[in-house]
């Protein structure tokens, strides 16, 4: 504690005082509650905190990305022929693009319109009399580094622009003409520090602190004493960012980086290197010895910093078998409606072996045979043995099977979609239900509003997935766990994305479990797209499958090249899922899968995901193929370029058939402008599609699934969700 104190209080050094020379303006923003900055320059103008924004004491003022700024006084340029600007800024590692750290000018409908502002995306500075086209830019041409403080600084005198970065130039432009004066006259209303003057823009993300405007330009000296960092300054901050975790009951290896955010090496020294070594191995004491102790010395710049570790010994095979007993649970026992999952390998490598009282019911391996309709429901007990070594214990469990649902024909369809990343509440499930049996004509559900909200991960979801079980009366809903409203870094998003889907299930469509964020992909793993699945009835299992970007497993931050597969793992409750395994690459980049089978084949409807030139023609569009096997990993060619001609391009393709005739409707998500288009065709095999007219869909529908349903289940959801 005492190093971090030390930090912050060498981040907030005061610099000589002919660095207050000319100040205009200047916010330290160190407040610790409240929704005034104070202004500490002498001239009085305090600005106002706004949004997400939170007052952070030394940590400066911390930023939630969403709404959070801070709006300074009006006119703040006026008469200013030479300026600078300098800050300290700690970018979020999710930083959405595009972003200002500040602006400093004028807004006119959709536009910038004259400003001056930095962002650290190609690190960068301009001063502008109208909107982008009349920038006058310096930049040091790399994006900033995020999550560690920088300091950055702006100066602008004799037309010579100079870009500072931690008090080091790293960029200077000549002949620039634009004053601060020039911008709106004088007349500047739109001065902010975390928004941008361009209304469609993100907000800074991260934390902010040191705010200062100048009447004149800083002398490199100045703008060196404001953020030059020694290097041993470096080395407690590198100290100060070490996160080791949890370190009082250590059961695995340690991970101690080598080198820190500011760029120091940083080494290690353990006190007993035969339990923690150098490199974060971990040996445990044996069983029924006592934890052991550690004491690991980080060295960065000449700086120290002690961690204290504990390492729990190994479990004894009694310890074991109590903790792997704890843990297992059967889920839904008191209304069993499906295949089961009973595991055979439990906590801490424990093996676990079943005995049903009723097999031909509740087999010892989880098949599931449901009394017929009519029937009362059937109780049975299952035991689980557990063992590790020559230990074992006996856990019961009482479940009931219920008896299987009246077959009813269905009258009509649910639509679950999302809506965009535009609004606050587009990347949420939205329902809308169908007029009967006409699939082409549909009536939003409850009022256009979210029927269901994300409240794990990054609580988001797009591309809802509805699924109905085998037996017929319950359902799952699987989405991908991403915001990106907000948030517009696709690229980020595929290279430290979730690797977690969100589920929930019902039995009747109107009442829904709690939400479950489910790990599926692996580490390797730098996203989970759009998750379907289908029954797969040769293993009694679900087929869940998904998009990933899949990284080498010596890049474990993701940093290199790759492109997206298509993954698939097995479940029967979609709480429990086999190893991913990759299902679809051709070699290039491909996402949002979809199945339906006909007959005795399944087919596939996969969007291609290269770029478009003039050797890839059908990029951008939708591909079929076919398979006797649903987990093949080789489908027949079928059909590319779906959609091309009647839509610019698609994506997120839903496949459905027709309640009342041999008739498929194709949803193709054509992104980026109307949203679902549909199309139709009476051969699956033939692989033409042609364009629906007619159609209603709800307003801005993107990627989800068309789920036909009985009449009872379009009246029920359509009552609770008018």
């Amino acid at each position: 504690m005492a190093l971090v104190a030390a930090l912050g209080a060498a981040l907030l050094t005061s610099p000589p005082a002919s660095a207050a020379d000319g100040l205009v303006l200047h916010y330290p923003l160190t407040e610790t509650a409240g929704s005034v900055a104070a202004d500490v320059s002498g001239s009085g103008r305090n600005a106002t905190v706004i949004g997400d924004a939170t007052p952070g004491g030394a940590e400066g003022l911390l930023l939630g990305g969403v709404d959070g700024h801070v709006k300074l006084p009006d006119n703040v340029l006026r008469g200013l022929t030479d300026v600078s600007v300098s800050l300290q800024v700690r970018i979020a590692p999710d930083q959405a693009t595009p972003y200002f750290v500040y602006g400093l000018g004028n807004t006119s409908g959709t536009a910038g319109n004259g400003y001056l502002f930095t962002t650290g995306n190609a690190y960068r500075s301009s001063i502008a009399t109208g909107n982008w086209s009349t920038e006058q830019t310096v930049t040091a041409g790399r994006d900033l580094a995020r999550g560690v403080w920088k300091t950055l600084t702006y100066t602008l005198g004799g037309g010579t622009a100079v870009l500072y970065e931690d008090g080091v130039e790293v960029a200077r432009k000549t002949g620039i003409t634009t004053t601060p004066a020039m911008i709106g006259g004088g007349t500047t209303t739109a001065n902010y520090i975390g928004r941008s003057v361009y209304p469609g823009d993100r907000y800074l993300k991260g934390a902010v602190r040191d705010f200062r405007l100048y009447d004149r330009a800083l002398t490199a000296t100045e703008a060196h004493d404001l953020g030059f960092v020694p290097d041993d300054e470096k080395g407690r901050r590198d100290l100060a960012a070490i996160d080791l975790g949890d370190t009082s009951a250590v059961t695995g290896n340690l991970v101690l980086p080598v080198t820190g955010p500011y760029g120091s090496t940083i080494t290690w020294r353990s006190s007993d290197t035969a339990v923690v070594s150098t490199a974060g191995v971990v040996t445990r004491p044996a069983p029924g010895e006592a934890p052991a102790t550690v004491t690991l010395t980080a060295t960065a710049s000449g700086q120290h910093r002690e961690f204290q570790v504990t390492v729990r010994p190994e479990l004894t095979d009694d310890e074991k078998v109590a903790e792997a007993d704890a843990a297992l649970v059967v889920w839904d026992a008191d209304g069993i409606r499906g295949n089961i999952t009973l595991p055979t390998t439990g906590l801490h490598g424990t093996t676990i072996t079943w005995r049903s009282t009723k097999p031909d019911v509740v087999t010892p391996t989880g098949e599931v045979t449901r009394p017929a309709f009519g029937e009362k429901p059937v109780k049975v007990q299952l035991t689980a043995e557990i063992r590790a070594g020559r230990e074992t214990t006996r856990k019961k469990f009482k479940v009931t099977v219920l008896p299987l649902p009246r077959e009813q024909a269905y009258e009509g369809y649910l639509f679950g979609y999302f809506t965009g990343e535009g609004t606050a509440t587009g990347e949420q499930v939205h329902l809308a239900a169908s007029r009967g049996n006409d699939a082409l004509k549909w009536d939003e559900l409850n009022k256009g509003n979210p029927v269901l909200t994300s409240s794990l991960g990054d609580k988001g979801v797009r591309d809802p997935f509805l699924i109905r079980s085998p037996e017929g009366d319950k359902f799952y809903l699987v989405a991908t766990d991403l915001k990106m409203n907000g948030n517009g870094n696709w690229d980020l998003v595929q290279r430290k994305g979730s690797r977690y889907v969100e589920v929930w299930e019902s039995t009747d469509l109107v009442h829904w479990s709690e939400q479950r964020h489910v790990l599926v992909s692996p580490e390797t793993a730098g996203n989970t797209w759009a998750p379907e699945a289908y029954y797969d009835e040769s293993i009694g299992a679900y087929v869940v499958f998904w998009a990933s970007k899949l990284y080498a497993a010596d890049d474990p931050q993701h940093t290199g090249n790759t492109y997206n597969k298509m993954l698939y793992a097995t479940t029967r409750d979609f709480r429990t899922f086999s190893e991913p395994r990759v299902w679809v690459d051709p070699g290039y980049s491909v996402i949002d899968s979809t199945v339906i089978k006909h007959g005795d084949e399944y087919y596939r409807f996969t969007k291609d995901e290269r770029n478009n030139t003039s050797t890839t023609p059908c990029s951008k569009f939708i591909l079929a193929e076919r398979s006797t096997q649903l987990r093949d990993t080789s489908y027949d060619f079928v059909a590319d370029c779906i959609g091309k001609g009647a839509i610019n391009q698609g994506e997120g393709p839903t496949v459905f058939k027709s309640n009342t005739e041999d008739r498929w409707y194709l949803f193709i998500d054509e992104f980026g402008g109307r949203g679902y288009v549909p199309f139709e065709t009476t051969d699956l095999a033939s692989g033409r599609w042609t364009p629906a007219t007619g159609y209603q869909l709800p307003s801005r529908p993107r990627h989800g699934t068309v789920l036909p349903v009985t009449k009872a289940e379009l009246d029920r959801v359509r009552a609770a969700f008018p």
